[in-house]
């Protein structure tokens, strides 16, 4: 057999093995990044609920209902919704990128304006989301 026809459910395999790999990674930099205040937590677990709805339906409710980290991502499926606490880290943190940036690329204006113009969509996107459902 050759790899053109390999068999029927080998690529699905492969893909929900990534996916799994990529949700267990993305857990454990949700959950660092939920005791480190310089790195997004919030991000990640949405990323590792999206893959584990991909490739392990226990382990994606698990993470649904975790006492610590379900609400959030309940209230972002549901409701599309952003703790205010993730909100100003994320805000916080764009800022901090783009102060680093402007500052040690000064003689170079163009690379900071462009990361200037990504950034400021993003973080007016994540300002204008709903902070809790009951916003809604």
């Amino acid at each position: 057999m050759t790899t053109e026809q390999a068999a029927p459910g080998t690529q699905c395999r492969a893909m929900r093995l990534t996916m799994l790999a990529l949700g267990l990674v993305c857990t454990a930099l949700g959950i660092i990044g939920i005791i480190l205040p310089v790195m997004p937590g919030t991000v990640f677990l949405l990323i590792a609920a999206w893959a584990f709805s991909r490739s392990s339906k226990r382990l994606h409710l698990w993470l649904h209902n975790h006492p610590r980290f379900g609400r959030v991502l309940q209230d972002w499926h549901q409701y599309r919704a952003i703790p205010v606490r993730a909100k100003v880290l994320a805000i916080l943190m764009m800022g901090a990128s783009f102060t680093y940036v402007a500052m040690t690329l000064n003689q170079n204006m163009i690379v900071p304006i462009l990361v200037g113009a990504a950034l400021a969509p993003v973080a007016i996107w994540i300002a204008t989301r709903p902070s809790h459902a009951e916003q809604l």
